[in-house]
């Protein structure tokens, strides 16, 4: 039996934006929800119970964790390590990967017009 306490990555710590699975709405934390008065950075689990779905009504329970869509990956014990791109989110490697992709193609395809 393990009883050290498990560690969290930095986006399980973050705050978690939550999908209606009636309607797509989904609450993210880091804006509220202004027709109900939700402040931002208001997590999900401190919504109200009677808090309903502002597109479609539906209530809270019908939501779903979709997870944090702006943080690192990863532990924070090793954010320093790696070129920096430890720090990034999840879209921006995504960015950084394709983009170089990207420019390599362009690079390679250029050189049919060498003569």
């Amino acid at each position: 039996m393990n009883d050290r306490p498990t560690e969290k990555t930095l986006a399980e710590l973050a705050l978690s934006a939550h999908e209606c699975r009636v309607c797509g709405y989904v609450y993210d934390p880091e804006k509220g929800d202004s027709k109900s008065n939700i402040l931002p950075g208001s997590s999900f689990e401190q919504l109200p119970q009677q808090w309903h779905c502002p597109v479609c009504g539906a209530s809270k329970n019908i939501f779903v964790n979709i997870g944090s869509k702006n943080s690192p990956s990863g532990f924070s014990e090793n954010l320093k390590y790696g070129f920096g791109v430890n720090t990034l989110t999840p879209n921006q490697k995504n960015l950084l990967i394709f983009g170089a992709l990207a420019l390599g193609i362009i690079f390679l395809l250029s050189l049919y017009g060498l003569q």
